[in-house]
């Protein structure tokens, strides 16, 4: 039986950070689905679908890594796709402080889905899909914070 991992976000846009989390878990897992989820309280620079189209790009001829949208709570999609493991990435105590009290709620919901922290290497943990974001608005080169075959003006409109 496969070990799957969910790793969830908005990847709005997928960075070099969420790369290195994604290849950490592959260490630990057999499969990783990737899963975008739209949060409505966040501006979002591409659209759902575009956001599934740049890290299926990253992932071409990876067949350990698959990519999904979804609107349902992590929990019940995790089951969904079969994952019996939430990937959750790391920069900060600030993110730590966050992703333990999400966990503390998965656990109570679902029991037997299991939250794994991973550390972003140091080397990105400074890049955030906001600062990305940020400086796309003012026309700034954001090349070394995306996975390194995107090109993310192909995703802007």
């Amino acid at each position: 039986m496969a070990r799957i991992a969910l790793f969830a976000g908005s990847f709005d846009p997928f960075t070099r950070g969420h790369e290195a989390v994604v290849e950490e878990a592959l260490r630990l897992f057999d499969e990783v689905v990737v899963a975008v989820g739209e949060n409505v309280s966040k501006h979002s620079l591409l659209s759902v679908e575009e956001r599934c189209r740049l890290i299926e790009e990253v992932y071409l001829g990876n067949n350990r890594v698959s990519v999904a949208s979804y609107s349902t709570l992590t929990g019940d999609f995790a089951r969904k796709v079969g994952a019996t493991a939430l990937v959750r990435g790391v920069r900060n105590t600030i993110d730590f402080e966050f992703e333990r009290s999400i966990e503390a709620t998965n656990r109570a919901l679902y029991p037997d889905l299991t939250t794994v922290l991973l550390v972003t290497p140091a080397e990105y943990q400074h890049i955030s899909s906001s600062v990305v974001r940020e400086l796309l608005a003012f026309g700034r080169d954001v090349t070394d914070y995306l996975p390194r075959n995107i090109k993310i003006e192909n995703y802007i409109k």
